[in-house]
């Protein structure tokens, strides 16, 4: 598989998702009573701070500027299959990796769209956790008589909270999407859904730390240097994707070899 050119097609797909996904999930959170801030500390959390700081304009023209009609309304549900080519074509690429076959492009644009709708839900769940859990834990803590200790508790919880959410998204991600048969069993995906969660966290840090650094974009690329740090960015997500489905795919394949020895 050509690595580097899937993951130049990924970030192109990612781009186009970007910002319809974000406007679906703006659209949301007045249900919800989320501000931005709360927003802005998580996105902070799951995206390089350079990245973060290029988007935030935006963000903040998004959530300010909205008006739409709800998360149920045509614009927004339009909106909605517009955040899903970003996941269709993460859809492709993984099972390619498995060397299966493609569905119909209707049938992969539904699944597309059904797993949009998933990572959503798991981003709110994501954003409503910090909020409400720290009240109903620091309740609890008190409760029991160690109030005291909450606080060093919550700080280890704000830092293992979105590693861990990264995980849960990306093994669901690698064992629902793959078209093999049989079924891709859980505990295939486990390695590669680890070895993408742990370079994407060493990719939030790291690529923090190159633009800081190393990186002169602006001097190169002018006035686009954002869009040329936004793209890098999701191209090596892209690439780390696709070795986690790689590297899955190889423990599929010894999987069903080990089963038709033992048969």
């Amino acid at each position: 598989m050509d690595v580097s050119g899937k993951g130049a097609q990924l970030a192109y797909f990612f781009l186009l998702s970007f910002f319809p996904l974000l406007l679906v999930i703006v659209s949301i959170l007045p249900y919800l009573n989320i501000n931005q801030e709360h927003v802005f500390r998580f996105m902070q959390t799951i995206v390089p701070t350079e990245v973060f700081l290029l988007t935030r304009g935006t963000i903040v023209e998004i959530l300010t500027t909205y008006n739409g009609g709800g998360p149920l309304s045509i614009g927004i549900i339009g909106t909605l299959w517009a955040a899903s080519q970003g996941m269709n074509a993460i859809l492709k690429t993984l099972n390619e990796a498995y060397e299966t076959e493609p569905k119909m492009g209707i049938i992969n644009r539904g699944w597309s769209l059904v797993f949009t709708v998933l990572l959503i839900l798991v981003l709110l769940l994501a954003l409503l956790v910090p909020i409400f859990g720290q009240r109903y834990m620091y309740q609890l803590f008190d409760f029991l008589g160690v109030g005291a200790s909450f606080v060093v508790f919550w700080n280890y919880v704000q830092w293992i909270l979105p590693p861990l959410l990264i995980f849960i998204v990306l093994l669901l991600l690698f064992w629902l999407i793959p078209y093999t048969q049989p079924k891709v069993p859980i505990r295939t995906v486990l390695l590669g859904a680890l070895f993408s969660t742990v370079s994407w966290v060493i990719l939030i840090y790291g690529f923090s730390f190159y633009v800081k650094n190393f990186g002169n974009f602006t001097s190169t690329y002018g006035s686009i240097a954002s869009v040329i740090i936004l793209l890098l960015w999701l191209y090596f997500t892209g690439m780390i994707l696709i070795f986690g489905g790689m590297l899955n795919a190889t423990m599929y394949k010894r999987y069903l070899a080990k089963n038709k020895r033992g048969s």
